[in-house]
């Protein structure tokens, strides 16, 4: 987490997530924060609105609600962050790969064709949902050869299995692309400069 002594830090917020890419975010960006991940069934939520015809928005949007509100009824007069994104490709949902095969499988699947990514932040004090904001980025991956997705998978490890589509793009898997159109934030997970201009209204941080 950020130093105390940072210029620019202000209050300190909650953030509902473990996810190591937006604590990383965060901290670059010198918010002060205190990390309380989130347990809630991300896949039943999903599997349920799915059945419901929800779309990856709405999906993104409630599991970031979901995250926050679950943290903040342990932290009464506290600004509680949720996070969440959501893989959308030819109209189904990516959910995190379980194993090498599978991440393997979606990269196939997602090789020489589109998808997006939706990525949602919502902010939570004594229960009410006070901000949110969601974004969408729109990625193309290039036609790369079933050798390269192996080589890929061989050099990354268990990071394939940290997000949907099996890439991390600030990484190697960048090599897997060929169009990327959106903020590079919303990419890696979270809305952030909309994020940071909330904390700076709400004083936070410096304005």
């Amino acid at each position: 987490m950020t130093e105390e002594n940072t210029p620019f830090a202000g209050s300190e917020i909650i953030l509902a997530s473990a996810s190591s890419t937006r604590r990383a975010m965060l901290d670059a960006a010198g918010v002060r924060f205190h990390v309380e991940p989130a347990r809630i069934d991300e896949e039943e939520i999903k599997l349920s609105m799915r059945a419901e015809g929800g779309t990856a928005a709405e999906i993104a949007e409630a599991l970031a609600e979901h995250k926050a509100r679950a943290v903040a009824r342990k932290f009464p007069g506290a600004l509680v962050l949720g996070a969440d994104q959501v893989l959308e490709h030819d109209g189904g949902i990516m959910s995190k790969p379980v194993d090498r095969a599978a991440a393997l499988e979606q990269l196939k699947t997602l090789r020489a064709a589109d998808h997006s990514l939706v990525s949602c932040a919502c902010i939570v004090l004594n229960g009410e949902r006070i901000w949110h904001d969601l974004d969408v980025a729109h990625l193309r991956m290039r036609d790369f050869s079933d050798d390269f997705a192996e080589a890929y998978l061989d050099a990354v490890g268990d990071i394939a299995l940290e997000g949907p589509g099996a890439y991390r793009i600030e990484g190697l898997g960048a090599q897997l692309f060929a169009r990327v159109t959106g903020s590079y934030f919303t990419i890696l997970g979270l809305p952030l400069l909309p994020l940071l201009d909330y904390l700076r209204v709400r004083g936070v941080l410096m304005a």
